[in-house]
């Protein structure tokens, strides 16, 4: 039986798993951080510390067995079908990391909504051969979209804040995280374009102390 400790004030706290070279595959929770460990197949840790799982009890030693998860764990084996597919990886299309990718906020009247009141609204609309793509989705509210119905932003007198993106690997890896910590955000960072918009925000959040 594993008796857990905890670290950190949430048992669903995410663990960034890592290749060993670096490169940011996953999120994964405390079980499944514990038994990469136990199967030996963490070639080594580093962040913050987030759990201290503590087992059995040793019949010779009479000692506890005692695993020590942080917040950035490296596997073994490389993953080159990750590394050859960076440049031109493009992540599936959900509302969720769409709205996460434009902070909540309605790219025509750039007011933060909740996600309830967010749409997703094609640029070049559908019925217009638009793609139901990155680059022509953008968060919306339901009052703009409404209002911008079939047409273009042209058409109904309507102007984007921000140019719409295709995130990398790397971004969607940050898309998909709850309650990123520092040095989890600090390292993603790392592999985000310096020319991304993410790579703004998410400097300016570590900046300021607060966590996206």
């Amino acid at each position: 039986m594993l008796y857990l400790h905890k670290e950190v004030s949430d048992y669903s706290q995410q663990v960034l798993r890592t290749d060993v070279a670096g490169m940011p595959l996953e999120w994964i929770d405390y079980r499944d951080a514990v038994r990469l460990y136990y199967l030996e197949q963490v070639a080594y840790s580093f962040g913050s510390p987030l759990f201290r799982i503590h087992g059995g009890f040793n019949a010779t030693t009479r000692r506890q067995s005692c695993i020590e998860v942080s917040s950035i764990i490296a596997t073994v084996g490389r993953s080159p079908a990750v590394a050859d597919l960076m440049d031109c990886y493009i992540p599936p299309l959900n509302n969720k990391t769409l709205f996460r990718r434009d902070s909540n906020l309605c790219l025509y009247c750039g007011q933060l909504h909740t996600t309830r009141d967010l749409t997703r609204d094609h640029v070049q609309p559908l019925s217009k051969k638009g793609t139901d793509t990155w680059t022509n989705v953008v968060t919306a509210c339901r009052r703009c979209n409404n209002h911008k119905g079939g047409l273009t932003p042209e058409e109904a007198g309507m102007q984007l804040i921000a140019v719409p993106f295709t995130p990398t690997y790397a971004e969607y890896i940050y898309l998909k995280g709850r309650r990123v910590l520092a040095d989890q955000m600090e390292f993603l960072l790392a592999h985000i374009p310096r020319t991304s918009p993410l790579h703004h925000r998410l400097a300016s959040s570590l900046k300021a102390g607060t966590l996206a």
